[in-house]
């Protein structure tokens, strides 16, 4: 965690207090013991905000939960279920848009990109903002999960008419507090092709989150993700702002 990394004024205002406590010098030194052992850490570090760089607090207006980064080359870039443009879709992702499909009657996006959604107000939102290559889960309970409950905190506090998307069992666990009197939650088992047929397939939540929205005299999220060349650009542009 460099001082160097840039994180958006009003995240920054909300979060600031977090950089002091303990766990989270903690969590620095496991990551720059990681770095002078050679270990290869995705997302690389100036992604490691991206969700919150992209989605800037007052902008909050749906949060999908995930869980870690992808674990492969050129997979993580700090958008849970998202992947850079011109990467293999994921599975999850698959089923997602299979998803979108069957609710709104999207077609499929050719890419995995979705900063297209970040930019409009959907946080995208890993519990874990890093791992090491190639070994799922590495950096679980090294700190994370305490920054990223403090995130869902601070919106939970200070937003109001929120959607929380939480697919899978650890999503809805770490979403137990979120004020139902004041937002939204959907909860569905998680889109993985381990548990997709669980009943993550109907769901809706695409519709149910835009109804929502509309009702509070919100801007609906456009799910329709752009072309191939759109989301390069898009991607592009992050890459350089961030």
């Amino acid at each position: 965690m460099n001082t160097h990394i840039k994180l958006e004024p009003l995240w920054k205002k909300h979060l600031i207090d977090e950089f002091s406590q303990d766990y989270m010098t903690s969590l620095r030194s496991f990551l720059q013991a990681e770095k002078q052992q050679q270990k290869i850490i995705y997302p690389p570090a100036k992604q490691w905000f991206s969700a919150l760089n992209t989605t800037p607090f007052n902008q909050v207006k749906v949060v999908i939960l995930g869980q870690d980064p992808y674990h492969g080359e050129n997979q993580a870039h700090g958008l849970c279920f998202s992947v850079p443009p011109t990467t293999k879709i994921p599975p999850s992702l698959i089923n997602i848009y299979k998803e979108l499909q069957s609710d709104l009657n999207i077609p499929p996006a050719q890419h995995g990109c979705l900063i297209h959604w970040a930019k409009q107000g959907v946080l995208l939102l890993n519990s874990v903002l890093t791992v090491e290559q190639g070994l799922a889960a590495s950096h679980q309970n090294k700190g994370w999960e305490r920054f990223t409950d403090a995130i869902i905190t601070q919106i939970n506090a200070y937003t109001e008419h929120t959607v929380f998307i939480l697919w899978g069992g650890y999503a809805q666990k770490k979403g137990a507090n979120i004020d139902t009197n004041k937002h939204l939650i959907i909860k569905a088992p998680h889109p993985s092709p381990l548990s997709v047929y669980r009943g993550f397939f109907g769901g809706r939540y695409f519709s149910h989150a835009n109804a929502y929205l509309k009702q509070y005299g919100k801007t609906p999220i456009d799910w329709e993700l752009p072309d191939l060349n759109t989301a390069i650009k898009e991607y592009k542009q992050t890459q350089n702002t961030h």
